[in-house]
């Protein structure tokens, strides 16, 4: 059994929901258990994981809202129900996160095997999740300027050690959406933003074959540990959505990042 590989799919699961990190702590633990180059096709497996746990948990969402934004085409009274403004807010914040993102591209490979870098992103999720305390608690519908400020800050958030969920968990609290409001905007605009990562990288793999064959040995189990994971941590952070606890993953990466900063200037890695 290829232990390192069932617990990095584990730990994908584990972290991408939860506002820690996913690509941080994946960077961590490759340079720990000595993969200094991750199999980029195994990284793209695991993402695709924990996209469908995400599209197993908001299934009732995607498919209401999508229903609703369709039926505006055809109906102008369905133009204001919710499903018509999350869509186009959804399609307005993944432009937005392609333009930002696509251009960082080189610095997170880069920062993905630096840990100073990885540790700096650590330490400004742990700001942003620390600030989020004194972010007042509004109850706006979502709508285009809640995608714009989101969709800008997912794009910046490719950096590794920088929390997607997070990052625009908190977006959506500042532009004045509730926690619940927020949880589900982030994770929905998530869906689009990680499949065209995917296909993106799915290219420069070599296509589905060259896929395939550059998957490790029980790569299956990898899939299974994040895809469960995954869930669970969508469970675990709703939770945590609604009693707004976020300061307890600040101190967490507060502490992570700064021992990991020291740590690299100190020669431990």
């Amino acid at each position: 059994m290829n232990t390192p590989v069932i617990l990095l799919g584990a730990l994908q699961g584990a972290t991408e929901f939860l506002p820690v990190s996913s690509s941080g702590h994946l960077a961590l633990a490759q340079i720990f258990l000595g993969f200094r180059e991750a199999p980029l096709a195994y990284d793209l497996l695991l993402h695709l994981a924990t996209v469908l746990a995400t599209v197993l948990y908001f299934a009732r969402d995607i498919l209401e809202l999508g229903g609703e934004w369709l039926m505006g085409f055809f109906n102008p009274n369905a133009r204001r129900w919710a499903g018509w403004r999350y869509g186009w807010s959804v399609i307005v914040a993944t432009l937005l996160t392609a333009v930002v993102g696509l251009p960082l591209k080189p610095y997170v490979e880069f920062g993905s095997t630096n840990s100073l870098w990885v540790g700096s992103g650590l330490l400004v999720t742990a700001g942003i999740l620390l600030v989020s305390r004194w972010v007042p608690v509004r109850e706006r519908h979502v709508g285009l300027g809640a995608g714009i400020l989101v969709g800008l800050v997912q794009g910046i958030a490719v950096m590794p050690g920088v929390s997607r969920s997070g990052s625009t968990i908190v977006g959506g609290l500042v532009a004045g959406l509730e926690p619940q409001e927020a949880f589900r905007f982030s994770f929905l605009l998530s869906l689009p933003a990680i499949l065209g990562a995917n296909l993106v990288e799915l290219h420069q793999v070599g296509g589905v074959d060259a896929f395939l064959s550059a998957l490790p040995q029980d790569w299956g189990l990898g899939f299974a540990a994040a895809f469960v994971a995954g869930l669970l941590s969508l469970l675990a952070l709703r939770r945590i959505s609604l009693f707004g606890a976020w300061w307890v993953f600040g101190v967490y990466c507060l502490v992570l990042g700064g021992s990991v900063v020291a740590a690299t200037f100190a020669g431990g890695f």
